[in-house]
């Protein structure tokens, strides 16, 4: 089967890798990349009837720690203050951006994740932003 991989850690699909999914979790056999997707065998699933019973099934991976990687889901939520104790609110969304994704806080200033110097996951994050940035 396709599948459509939305993380930067492809060895999600490793053999032996538990994806869980609403009707259960499924064994990845076999993965190789195709087309900017990937063909993923998994367990059970050796023919075409079974394959396309799992057509549109979303496939979530428990959290990897990777050091020094900030990810989504421990970002939304946080409070936002600089450096000199400045508060920029909490954070609503994290927007992509070539220079650097942005953090868009719930006071509307969108804050490069480039300036964080301290996170605390899903708690607080301090960022080092240059005098006058944010007045834009």
């Amino acid at each position: 089967m396709i599948v459509h991989l939305f993380s930067d850690l492809p060895e999600r699909l490793e053999p032996n890798s538990v994806l869980q999914t609403d009707r259960g979790p499924l064994r990845v056999i076999s993965a190789k990349p195709h087309q900017g997707q990937y063909i993923v065998q998994f367990d059970g699933t050796s023919d075409r009837n079974a394959s396309e019973a799992l057509r549109s099934v979303v496939l979530r991976a428990a959290p990897i720690d990777v050091e020094g990687v900030l990810w989504v889901h421990e970002l939304i939520g946080c409070t936002v203050s600089s450096t000199s104790g400045e508060d920029f609110g909490v954070v609503r969304a994290v927007e992509q951006n070539p220079a650097s994704d942005l953090l868009v806080t719930s006071t509307k200033q969108l804050v490069p994740l480039a300036f964080i110097v301290e996170h605390e996951p899903n708690v607080a994050i301090v960022v080092d932003v240059p005098e006058g940035f944010l007045d834009l």
